[in-house]
């Protein structure tokens, strides 16, 4: 995939630490003098793993494959151009479910310390891999199901406040296209028990529980006490935050989107999936999922949209 001013691979030299980039069994594996590191396997473009001080802020399944037969469970699935099972009358209508993005084979594009961005301050505290997905490069039942020409770019940013997912998508025709786009992100927590999750008070929502029905947040704090499938939409404030036991875990900024999606399958929904291991694993995880899902992007040939979320995490 073609791509001007491409970043060159950093290799660490002599005098201070420097981050440090490398790949391995199809994964590119970024760490930072301090020890934070960020893993991406490259089918899928998905983030497997994100640690922070020591710690592993992302849920990945015992059961998850990682060697490219079927999309990853956990960490942090790409959706594009569709979320959940397209409908049958639009033009994603004969994709899979949440598109090919997260099943298609990405091209790691190389790394930079030094260009900007929220996170990318420069200096060896931030290291940003990219990752691109062309038409040329999907499935042949892919170009035959959503037959557009397009360009992806996936920028994951590591710094040692957070880490950030961005995700560029051009039109590369001569005539438009509809899409959705969602960052399908699993965190790890201690006890599903404990957890609440701020910022989506007063909030309107679709509620897959309730035959996909809107509802209203009407309580400031989201508690989860059994299984959730929620799409809130147009949210006014930017940073939904994770707490634990009360105290701040992750928080999420939302960065040009306005949806996100709250999910935890629960006891009976995790039984049902081969993938999903330990089958108690959903009171470890929930699922908090910037996107932009609630009706149809649509991109004009050449015109670009940029989304993502910066991630943040507490001791």
């Amino acid at each position: 995939m073609d791509r001007p001013n491409k970043p060159s691979a950093i290799s660490p030299a002599g005098g201070a630490p420097k981050p440090s980039v490398h790949t391995e069994q199809g994964k590119v594996i970024a760490s930072l003098p301090t020890g934070d590191s960020v893993q991406v396997l490259l089918f899928g473009a998905t983030v497997l793993s994100w640690k922070s001080n020591g710690r592993e802020n992302l849920w990945v399944s015992d059961a998850a494959k990682l060697d490219g037969s079927k999309p990853v469970r956990g960490g942090v699935p790409l959706v594009f151009p569709a979320f959940g099972p397209p409908p049958k009358d639009h033009a994603t209508g004969k994709l899979p479910q949440h598109g090919f993005a997260r099943n298609s084979h990405w091209e790691y594009l190389g790394s930079s310390s030094s260009e900007s961005g929220k996170l990318a301050s420069g200096g060896d505290d931030s290291i940003k891999l990219d990752f691109g997905l062309s038409h040329a490069q999907i499935s042949d039942d892919a170009k035959n199901a959503w037959p557009y020409d397009f360009s992806l770019v996936y920028s994951v940013t590591l710094a040692k406040d957070g880490l950030q997912t961005m995700l560029n998508i051009q039109n590369k025709g001569d005539k438009s296209f509809e899409f959705q786009m969602l960052l399908h992100t699993y965190f790890r927590i201690d006890d599903i028990s404990k957890v609440s999750i701020n910022g989506l008070g007063s909030t309107s929502y679709i509620d897959k529980m309730l035959n996909a029905t809107t509802q209203t947040q009407t309580d400031p704090t989201v508690r989860i006490t059994g299984e959730v499938d929620r799409v809130y939409t147009d949210i006014k404030q930017d940073t939904t935050s994770i707490l634990q036991d009360g105290k701040p875990r992750l928080d999420v900024v939302r960065e040009g989107l306005s949806d996100s999606v709250v999910w935890n399958p629960w006891i009976e929904k995790a039984k049902g999936m081969s993938d999903f291991e330990p089958k108690d694993g959903y009171k470890k995880m929930i699922a908090v999922e910037v996107g932009a899902v609630d009706g149809w992007q649509k991109l004009e040939p050449g015109e670009t949209f940029e989304g993502g979320m910066i991630c943040k995490a507490h001791l």
